[in-house]
């Protein structure tokens, strides 16, 4: 740890950055963060990462900017227990219901922040979820970052030939529903989306 403040210049940046930025400081150890945000999204999100991970949070406004500084709390000061293996099943292409450009917009940031959370061993593709593992997606490169991270990226076969695109698999490999249930079952948690 260093005896100066380890420094996030976080503005600019749209959700989940900040977040993930400032969790990158947190994984490497550093007890004494601060944060610059512009942003009330970003200045709530990044205040509740730091509660969430046992820091003392004050936020100062300085004209339209948010100055953030994390203290790591004493008791805090332990080793955190690894985490357990995630399996994720993504059904759509989409992240929830609603509006075609904001699910479009969610999906992308939360494949992007799924790269920087530790612990999830598979991604597995169903329905029109397989649609964003074909060449054009555009999520592809937070997918191949996640392959080389390790993460098994799994696509249905049943559902590639069904939307006539098998032959488009651009990342991971492609699984069935055996396979699949057995994954899910398998692993200690799921996330569903």
């Amino acid at each position: 740890m260093r005896a100066l403040p380890y420094k996030i210049d976080a503005r600019g940046l749209n959700c989940p950055e900040p977040v993930i930025l400032t969790k990158k400081g947190i994984d490497l150890g550093e007890e004494h963060i601060e944060i610059v945000v512009d942003n009330l999204a970003a200045r709530e999100n990044v205040s509740k990462m730091g509660i969430s991970q046992g820091y003392e949070v004050n936020v100062e406004e300085k004209g339209e900017e948010f100055h953030i500084t994390l203290l790591k709390k004493a008791a805090s000061r332990v080793a955190a227990e690894p985490s357990q293996e995630v399996s994720i099943l993504v059904k759509s292409d989409l992240f929830g219901n609603g509006d075609v450009e904001l699910g479009q917009t969610l999906m992308k940031s939360f494949l992007y922040t799924l790269n920087e959370t530790a612990g999830v061993k598979y991604v597995v593709f169903m329905n029109r979820g397989v649609l964003l593992t074909i060449a054009g997606s555009p999520v592809l490169d937070h997918l191949e970052a996640l392959e080389e991270k390790g993460v098994s990226v799994l696509s249905c076969g049943t559902c590639l030939d069904y939307y006539q695109v098998r032959d488009q698999l651009a990342v991971g490999a492609v699984t069935n529903m055996y396979s699949a249930l057995e994954i899910l079952t398998s692993t200690a948690r799921n996330l569903t989306i």
